[in-house]
């Protein structure tokens, strides 16, 4: 059974496949996507991004967001796992040529 969630990338274009207990972030930089990030426990704010379809769920209780922006579909790759198929957008995302 596959448990991978496919992650599209934009506006890179680029697609990821997220295992299952991975967040965004770890799977991205796996897969050669160096999104912007410094703390990586979801306070920096640094990786912000805003989730343009699918669902997600943060690994803690309140990360860096306020209630407004996460109703507007902001998100923290560092500590966000996808439940479903997601696309997001993230303007500072970076190909590593090197992956």
């Amino acid at each position: 059974m596959n448990t991978n969630r496919r992650v599209l990338i934009v506006p890179g274009g680029w697609a990821i496949d997220v295992p299952s207990g991975s967040t965004l972030l770890a799977a991205a930089l796996a897969a050669g996507v160096r999104l912007p990030s410094s703390c990586r426990n979801g306070t920096c704010r640094e990786c912000r991004c805003r989730v343009l379809q699918g669902e997600l769920r943060h690994t803690i209780g309140w990360p860096g967001l306020d209630a407004d922006e996460r109703r507007e579909g902001w998100a923290l790759p560092c500590v966000a796992e996808p439940l479903s198929d997601l696309v997001i957008e993230q303007p500072r995302a970076r190909r590593d040529d090197a992956a």
